[in-house]
């Protein structure tokens, strides 16, 4: 059973590397590609923003209903279709209006899919580690977190045309979505991995799971969204158009090479990790809206290290907080606080980015380091435990 949980692992790793390029890759230019269609620091921030409030903070309702439903593949399935093909469709546009809408059913399809998907990825784990399975799993979809930049640093490199860049993603979604239909067919049922317990759906979330969802809210309300980060550097001439996306890279290397550690060490040393590691990747505002560019590179390191932590250890916690029956709910409940917080931080900050820079590193630094107070007091209370 623990060799076949680990193949699922790697066959949901797959699906998010072909898909992490198709959408990080666009990811890597919003900014950039904002800018060319005339949107304002502000209208940046608030898309970066409202997005994630869109993509974190549904995730509530579809996962409360893969629950209901027990359809976890269909809704995974559905949800990358929409996911997906949204990307392509930002080659056609001519206003930052319509690309924000697209950029907004990006994040409705990525709301459908990942409480479903979390809760079979939850399953597997069970066999190979909590921590392990997310690290692995997060650290693949990062690999085509890198590629996707990448290669769209190198379409623009060769014909500097956005357009061009947001067709080229058509090829890892469909990537993706094949991927996706072959792991649909060889484990129609991931529940069988894990030994189930028979709980009342009305069961009641615990206060420490409450509790450790006001330090994830801090974390997500201090954390920079990178449309603003590249913004910066162009408006600030630190880098070029097409050394955005390189940059964007960096960062996702980081990130996956964060995840893959951070998992390992968290089924050891458990929150005094996050503690750690939150503390480290604060360090990424001052460096990236204070400094040159030699300062944004560094910044941007820090900056990965702290998505990676995000992605793979912060979500393995959730679905140990709660009984079985109720982890889609509670996947969704997590990422809904976090997209919601995101989202008001996000809008706080593309405000402040307009006012001072000084302002947004206050901002960040503030937040992030309220979240290890958050977490500090979990690792001394009496009812934190992870099942």
């Amino acid at each position: 059973m623990k060799g076949k949980a680990f193949k699922f692992v790697i066959l949901l790793g797959i699906v998010s590397l072909f898909s992490d390029m198709t959408y990080e890759g666009a990811r890597s230019i919003i900014g950039p590609f904002f800018v060319s269609l005339g949107a304002s620091g502000a209208v940046v921030g608030f898309v970066a923003g409202f997005g994630e409030l869109v993509g974190q903070g549904l995730r509530v309702f579809f996962g409360y209903l893969s629950d209901l439903t027990k359809r976890y593949w269909a809704f995974t399935i559905g949800g990358y279709v929409v996911n997906l093909l949204a990307v392509p469709l930002l080659a056609f546009v001519g206003s930052w209006q319509i690309a924000a809408i697209l950029i907004m059913a990006e994040r409705l399809g990525k709301a459908i899919r990942t409480p479903a998907r979390d809760v079979m990825l939850f399953h597997a784990s069970s066999q190979i580690g909590r921590g392990k399975a997310f690290g692995i799993h997060e650290a693949m979809d990062q690999i085509g977190a890198l590629t996707g930049p990448l290669l769209v640093s190198l379409v623009l490199f060769l014909w500097g045309s956005f357009k061009v860049a947001f067709l080229w993603l058509f090829l890892p979604a469909c990537g993706a979505l094949f991927t996706l239909l072959i792991s649909r067919f060889l484990y129609p049922s991931p529940e069988k991995m894990e030994e189930q317990r028979s709980i009342s759906m009305g069961e009641k979330f615990s206060k420490t799971f409450w509790i450790y969802l006001v330090a994830i809210a801090f974390v997500a309300a201090g954390y920079v969204d990178y449309p603003l980060i590249g913004y910066h550097a162009i408006k600030k001439g630190l880098i070029t158009s097409a050394t955005v996306p390189l940059f964007y890279a960096l960062a996702m290397g980081v990130d996956a090479l964060s995840a893959l550690i951070c998992g390992y060490l968290f089924d050891r040393w458990g929150l005094r990790l996050l503690i750690v590691m939150v503390a480290l990747s604060s360090l990424f505002a001052p460096l990236i809206f204070l400094g040159g560019t030699f300062s944004l590179l560094l910044g941007i390191v820090f900056w990965g290290v702290g998505m990676g932590l995000q992605e793979s250890v912060l979500r393995a916690v959730v679905g140990g907080l709660v009984s079985p029956e109720r982890r889609g709910t509670a996947y969704g409940v997590f990422n809904s606080i976090y997209g919601v917080s995101w989202f008001l931080g996000s809008l706080s900050i593309g405000f402040l980015y307009d006012i001072s820079l000084e302002y947004v590193v206050f901002f960040s630094l503030t937040f992030e380091l309220s979240s290890i107070l958050v977490l500090g007091f979990l690792t001394k209370f009496k009812g934190f435990q992870i099942r």
